[in-house]
């Protein structure tokens, strides 16, 4: 045992422990035999640093697997990192813009070569940061999306599911970026509220018999109307369903459809229909009989006015930017009458109406995005939905909080074809090359009018490799084509041709330029990371499915439910047993953490000031199942004091002879007190488990809190003081009195007397045999304090190595390959529990009676009893020691004089301490009586604010929130101090 200095200094603790963690493989301790237990990380962007949710989602993990690894299981956290396609395209973008370059001044190779540099040099830094946080990621077995093992499995996923008819590609609206050039998910659009404008317009008929109404935010789009819709039921189009509109500006002729989409109760009941450009206009278009392939698209890329496959786009708009032809189709529109003036509230007329409008951006490029019509790549996620879906309902895998489910089955019931593919250079490129077509050959096998037009799609071979892209369209075009006599070969080209030579005909066929999204292969990674598919055992070693799959709720769908598409379909078997998806972590007033709000908070600068422990056990502290964390720095101060709090409990244990224990089991004890924290510590190993068992992280680090803090620290150390040290045992309390809030340091005073070389000898037992009760309690103690070390490690990593090591010589044996206490019931003494309890009760009341009345904290107060029962006066002889020390009363006989007395009552006994000569009684009973009033004034009216409607209706929810917890701190106070006034008597 090596002595703890005074001063509890987290950094050197926290860069030591995790070096020998690592550098001795105890991440992953080998444990041959033992029950495997695994959980993957959420894969971390290559570009990505540690943010707050980072610090959330991975402190929670962390604590699972060093739980489970105390647990005694092979314990195994897979950590490894996304290639990140568009958000580290983007990093080595600007890099070189930096340097006067662009992407396309080098090919794509050499781009990627360039990536693949950044990644080598700066790439990853999110590694270094999670250690820091205390992560016990197995390192030793890092995986990449995009290493070689990983993208095996990428590309036979992504041919198998072609095979199966599960994956197609398809004309579909996706979300387009301008500004990255590529589509985009849904989790990379960022909707914000905009100030924009309503228009309103009129269409002609085309008969010329009138005009029908339709309003848009979005005036350029009526360039590619193809449709006017209305409501099948409204009676005030009937007659027109059928009929065309001729369309200002284009002159295009549309039809009026009936359609469920346009509602009656919204402006005209009639909605302007542009299937290449608005997701719900494209379901509409499609419902009217409008292929994909026949919607108008008029944007290019760049979201730049292109030119309709009719051609009736005027040509001075061609080219222009989407915002700036709004100003140009407004002016026109009004200046050909079909613009209709808006009225606003005082009659003035204006050309639109303003409205906020949610806008989709993208969340990295900060452009409007654009629904946009081209071919991509789709995965029919309908199909692999349904296993899916049924092993949540079957329980298979099981959901936490259950009140997800309903959110999981919503959407998973009405899930969309999922678009697969991106247009980027980094990233798994898609596994498709496209030939030549059919209809442009010399010599086709097939009549011309079964080979198709020049619309018909290019033919595509989907393969792991190019060699067998390469006999596949070899096989493709011998089927279709005559090549009697022909040399014939097909090559990998820039393009797909065809060169004809004589005898000689040589097929090129290019592979397609487009990556895939790294959803889907990170939708892989709790299998490809344990091997497949060179290990295509599907329980990979006993380690599939895993047991636990940690994330934030908002991608539920963008990763969880697809890992569980992809697990199921590919392996036959649910990927993670337990889904636990936490909350946001959230600014201290509950706003959403934002740059702009500029109430972000870096986790590093947390960690830098508190301590890694401080921030996780309070990560694991406010993680209440279904709820976000709010932001509380006071919060991490007080962990970080809880802490400290531990340090010098852990020193007092030193100075007194206190050491680790040897077993795990709890040492024999004789004395009430011993039996009792021994009772206690068995109750809390209890609760932990259930806390664990029912992923309750915040109920499983408050128990330990209070356990540690409470019933250790500032009780149990206090009363065994007088065993401990017998030559001093008048010695004043050095423990706070109670533990409040658990945000004072109240440390345990270490003297020089409490030096062990000071102290007299522990007196033998009076029977002489077995342990002196000093000797019994050292042990008690340590072994108690073991027990909180193991069970606070998972929160607590850093500190609780750290004591574990200085309490007692066991270099072999860290704690992080500790041993979980045993919840041994035949450890329990109900009788020592109940007695214990009943002394802590009666000094926790004395002493709040005392402060509320301000009894000067020397006062000695006579104690007399009333109404006691045998067992309460046995239990008062036995502790008056105690109470002495602790309550600063001495026992009393007799009844109580008469005058202004403190009272309490404790169980069915009555205690009286008389006050006078104590304190001024009318003086005390005026403040009290004072304070009372002055309560009540503040209780009332806040009462009366929160039960005004207007109040609760117009102030903010953060405003009400704080009035009624000031009106239950008043109420409460107002409640205390009546109590106190009539305590006096």
């Amino acid at each position: 045992m090596s002595e703890l200095p005074k001063t509890f200094d987290p950094a050197e603790i926290e860069q030591r422990w995790y070096a020998y963690w690592e550098a001795n493989g105890l991440f992953r301790p080998e444990r041959p035999g033992a029950q495997p237990w695994t959980i993957v990380n959420p894969p971390p962007n290559v570009t990505g640093s540690l943010h707050i949710g980072h610090a959330l989602d991975n402190t929670l993990q962390d604590i699972l697997v060093r739980h489970a690894r105390l647990k005694g299981m092979d314990a195994r956290w897979v950590v490894g990192m996304d290639h990140a396609g568009i958000a580290t395209q983007m990093v080595v973008e600007r890099q070189l813009n930096e340097r006067q370059q662009k992407r396309t001044d080098f090919t794509r190779e050499e781009f990627v070569a360039k990536v693949w540099e950044w990644k080598a040099e700066s790439g990853g830094a999110i590694t270094g940061q999670l250690r820091r946080l205390g992560c016990s990621m197995d390192w030793s077995d890092e995986r990449f999306t995009m290493d070689e093992g990983f993208s095996k499995a990428v590309l036979k996923v992504f041919v198998e599911l072609h095979e199966q008819g599960l994956l197609y590609r398809d004309k579909r609206l996706v979300n387009w970026d301008p500004g990255l050039g590529t589509a985009i998910s849904d989790l990379e659009v960022e909707t914000r509220e905009v100030a924009g404008k309503f228009w309103h317009l009129r269409y002609p008929l085309a008969d010329g018999s009138g005009f029908i109404h339709v309003a848009t935010t979005r005036p350029e789009t009526m360039l590619a109307d193809m449709a006017v819709a209305v409501h099948p039921t409204d009676e005030r189009y009937a007659a027109l369903v059928g009929k065309q509109v001729r369309l200002p500006i284009t002159g295009r002729l549309i039809s009026i459809v009936a359609d469920e989409h346009a509602d009656p109760e919204l402006g005209s009941g009639a909605v302007k229909i542009t299937p290449g450009h608005d997701f719900n206009d494209f379901e509409v278009g499609r419902r009217a009989g409008i292929e994909a392939r026949d919607m108008l698209n008029m944007l290019d890329a760049k979201a730049a006015i292109c030119q309709t496959s009719d051609g009736l786009i005027p040509a001075e708009l061609i080219g222009l930017d989407r915002f700036d032809v709004r100003e140009k189709v407004v002016a026109r529109l009004k200046d050909e009458g079909f613009l209709v003036p808006w009225t606003d509230k005082d009659g003035n007329e204006h050309d639109a109406e303003p409205r906020k409008i949610q806008t989709p951006f993208g969340d990295r490029s900060g452009v409007v995005i654009e629904p946009w019509l081209t071919d991509q790549w789709y995965v029919d996620a309908a199909t692999l939905a349904k296993p899916a879906i049924e092993a949540v309902r079957s329980g298979a895998t099981k959901v936490v909080p259950k009140s997800w489910e309903k959110t999981y089955f919503n959407w998973m019931e009405n899930i969309q074809p999922w678009c697969v593919s991106r247009q980027l250079w980094w990233g798994h490129r898609i596994p498709a090359w496209f030939g030549y077509p059919l209809w442009g050959a010399e010599f086709p096998k097939l009549q011309p009018d079964q080979v198709g037009n020049s619309s018909s799609p290019l033919p595509t071979f989907v393969a792991e490799d190019e060699q067998d892209a390469v006999l596949r369209a070899e096989a493709f075009y011998r089927e279709n084509w005559d090549l009697t006599g022909k040399d014939f070969s097909v090559v990998i080209g820039n393009e797909a041709g065809l060169k004809i030579d004589g005898n000689k005909v040589t097929a090129s066929i290019r592979q397609d330029p487009d990556v895939l999204d790294t959803w889907f292969s990170s939708a892989l990674w709790p299998f490809a990371t344990l091997g497949w598919p060179e290990n295509d055992d599907p329980t990979l070693g006993g380690r599939y499915p895993n047991d636990v799959l940690i994330s934030g709720f908002d991608i539920l769908f963008f990763w969880d439910a697809r890992m569980m598409m992809q697990g199921l379909h590919f392996m036959k078997e649910v990927p993670f047993k337990t889904l636990y998806l936490h909350g946001l972590v959230r600014a201290a007033d509950g706003a959403k953490m934002s740059k702009s709000k500029g109430n972000v908070v870096d986790p590093l600068g947390l960690i830098d000031q508190y301590g890694a422990d401080a921030l996780r056990f309070f990560m694991a502290a406010m993680e209440s199942q279904g709820r976000d964390v709010k932001m509380d720095e006071k919060r991490v101060e007080g962990y970080r004091n809880f802490a400290t709090k531990l340090w010098n409990a852990a020193r007092f244990a030193q100075s007194n002879g206190i050491r680790a224990s040897e077993h795990v089991e709890p040492p024999a004890a004789t004395l009430a007190v011993n039996k009792w924290i021994i009772a206690e510590t068995v109750s809390t190993v209890q609760a932990m488990d259930l806390a664990f068992a029912d992923h309750r992280f915040d109920g499983a680090a408050n128990t330990i809190y209070q356990f540690t803090w409470s019933r250790f620290c500032d009780w149990y150390l206090e009363l065994i003081k007088p065993i401990l040290q017998p030559s001093s045992p008048s010695r004043s309390p050095s423990v706070a009195f109670g533990s409040g809030e658990g945000l004072g340091v109240g440390p345990v005073s270490l003297t020089e007397t409490d030096r062990p070389e000071d102290r007299p000898h522990p007196n033998p037992s009076p029977e002489g045999e077995g342990l002196s009760e000093a000797d019994e309690t050292r042990k008690v103690a340590g072994w108690v304090l073991d027990q909180i070390l193991v069970m606070l490690h998972p929160f607590m990593p850093f500190i609780t190595e750290e004591l574990w090591s200085k309490m007692g010589d066991r270099p072999d044996y860290p704690i992080i390959t500790a041993q979980w206490p045993m919840a041994d019931a035949r450890a329990l003494d109900p009788e020592a529990a109940q007695e214990i309890d009943w002394l802590i009760r009666l000094v926790s009341e004395l002493r709040a009676a005392r402060t509320e009345l301000n009894v000067p904290p020397g006062a000695r107060l006579a104690l007399h009893v009333r109404d006691a029962h045998g067992e309460t006066l046995e239990r008062l002889t036995r502790q008056n020691a105690a109470l002495a020390r602790l309550a600063r009363v001495d026992r009393a006989e007799g009844e109580a004089p008469a005058g202004g007395a403190l009272q309490i009552v404790v169980d069915e006994a009555t205690y009286v301490l008389p006050l006078e000569g104590v304190i001024d009684l009318d003086a005390e009973r005026a403040r009290l009586t004072k304070a009372i009033a002055a309560a009540e004034k503040e209780r009332d009216s806040l009462n009366a604010r929160l039960s005004n409607p207007a109040f609760a209706e117009k102030a903010k929810p953060e405003a009400v929130e704080k009035a009624r917890a000031d009106h239950a701190e008043k109420a409460a106070e107002a409640a205390r101090l009546s109590a106190a006034l009539g305590r006096l008597g």
